[in-house]
């Protein structure tokens, strides 16, 4: 099947900026769609940002636009998330999402397989 390990979390201060990476292998080497998304604990998984791995055409929830940008490298088989003028409601738990069996970006449940997650925290 396929694995997605996520990497480049850690704890930062409220303007500071963090470079999430997202790493995929397996029997399926190119996914349609790859997205971010984050939870923090005893609340809903909120979707941050997709990306199309052919077109590479992009999507944004309001609280992130303009501050960070998904990209995606099929060579490397790696999925980013570059994350700027952070904010500590940005402090979650980031998840990397790989999907296969849907033509558009599909909403959060029905993406195929997902990464453990990589820890953000940023302080005031």
């Amino acid at each position: 099947q396929v694995q997605l390990v996520e990497s480049g979390g850690g704890s930062v201060q409220a303007g500071g900026s963090l470079r999430l990476s997202c790493v995929y292998s397996g029997d399926w080497p190119r996914p349609n769609c790859v997205a971010w998304s984050r939870q923090v604990p005893g609340k809903e998984r909120e979707g941050v940002a997709s990306i199309y791995t052919g077109s590479g055409g992009s999507f944004y929830t309001d609280s992130v636009k303009d501050r960070f940008t998904i990209s995606h490298n099929s060579a490397k088989n790696t999925l980013y998330l570059q994350m700027t003028s952070l904010k500590p409601e940005d402090t979650a738990m980031y998840y990397c999402a790989a999907d296969y069996s849907n033509a558009r970006c599909p909403s959060l449940s029905d993406f195929d397989y997902w990464g453990q997650g990589t820890q953000v925290t940023v302080s005031s």
